[in-house]
């Protein structure tokens, strides 16, 4: 069986508060968009439990570190299994605010209930998946929607994209969810979910990502990139999550520019 686990971005993101647990509780809109890895499986003859191979981007972690390979023995431990081969190709960079990861790891319990008829509703996926990561669970319907708490409590939306172009740029930042943190204040709701019902083209001054106040005064490249996704014309711009990819919205096809071309960059439609 082969799928192609996809991307996500970020619609803006508030955090509104810090938890006693440690975490913060957040407000944001999960939008999935058609940038994506590839993941498959097969029954597999060997007697190990599952076999683990990769290809694309490097994955520089051990096997069992894997957040697909804990996908599949999180199944494992509540259902047999029989022993499975699994190949994933990366294409979605790491460290992105894309959510590649969580979303293979979500595909892989959907993969599995479907290959192998496990029965399991959605439910269900979505509390396993949640076991993974805070926005995995939002990879199982795969639809926008306004997420709370940790980014795990999902509630419908009308926002569509349809029809309208991305460009996103990845240069080489990692910014780790400490460091994310570490500047953030928390403020009370910005009532999000009401203003992502204005035209995408009144976003830029209605939505807003609050790591952008925290992370870009170190990393002034973002804020650079950010500024020239307006200048060639987005409608809106923004980082996804806590970063590092900046991305902007078109109402036509952009052109890759040559000072892109040393970063990663994906242009797609959405």
């Amino acid at each position: 069986m082969l799928n192609f686990p996809n991307a996500k971005i970020n619609l803006g993101l508030n955090v509104i508060e810090k938890r006693s647990d440690g975490f913060h509780n957040i407000e944001t809109i999960f939008y999935p968009i058609p940038l994506c890895d590839a993941l498959e499986i097969a029954e597999s003859e060997k007697t190990r439990p599952f076999e683990f191979s990769s290809s694309g981007i490097p994955i520089n972690i051990a096997d069992k570190d894997n957040i697909v390979v804990k996908a599949f023995e999180l199944l494992r431990n509540e259902y047999e299994l029989p022993s499975t081969s699994i190949h994933l190709h990366k294409n979605i960079p790491f460290g992105a605010g894309l959510g590649g990861g969580s979303a293979d790891a979500a595909f892989m319990i959907k993969m599995l209930n479907d290959f192998y008829n496990i029965g399991l509703n959605t439910g269900k996926m979505e509390d396993l998946a949640c076991k993974l990561g805070s926005d995995c669970p939002f990879f199982i319907s795969n639809k926008p929607v306004f997420a709370q708490g940790k980014g795990e409590i999902f509630s419908p939306t009308k926002v569509n994209l349809s029809g309208y172009f991305i460009a996103m740029i990845k240069p080489e930042i990692h910014i780790s969810t400490p460091e994310a943190y570490a500047g953030i204040k928390p403020k009370p709701s910005a009532n999000l979910q009401s203003l992502i019902e204005l035209p995408p083209d009144q976003w830029k001054e209605n939505i807003t990502n609050d790591f952008e106040d925290s992370i870009f005064p170190n990393y002034p490249l973002l804020s650079q990139l950010k500024k020239e996704l307006y200048n060639q014309g987005a409608v809106y711009a923004a980082m996804s999550g806590s970063g590092s990819t900046i991305f902007g919205l078109f109402t036509e096809k952009p052109v890759i520019r040559e000072n892109w071309k040393e970063h990663y960059n994906w242009i797609g439609q959405l």
